[in-house]
């Protein structure tokens, strides 16, 4: 299994987590609540978490290749919801 994590700072963390899992929510499985979302991709999932003034999110898949297409997938579509803000999203990779 490969992990990363993303943290994007970000005054509104629900907000945005919010509007990842009901883009998604049409074609994958989504869980959202009120402070933590799943989203179910093909290759991985996206597990998330609105924190003070941050969005956490985690990536977990089978293999670096899948990793890496779900890290990116994930990172356009924030970008894109996040337009009126600067945004980076650094993902982090665990060793394993």
């Amino acid at each position: 299994m490969s992990n990363s994590t993303a943290r994007v700072a970000t005054a509104l963390p629900r907000r945005y987590m919010g509007q990842l899992c009901k883009h998604f929510e049409h074609k994958l499985a989504v869980q959202l609540e009120e402070e933590a979302g799943r989203i179910e991709f093909p290759m991985g999932v996206c597990l998330l978490r609105a924190e003070p003034e941050t969005l956490v999110m985690r990536a977990e898949a089978a293999d670096a290749e899948a990793l890496a297409k779900l890290e990116d997938v994930v990172a356009r579509h924030l970008v894109r919801f996040m337009f009126r803000e600067p945004v980076t999203v650094d993902w982090v990779r665990e060793a394993g």
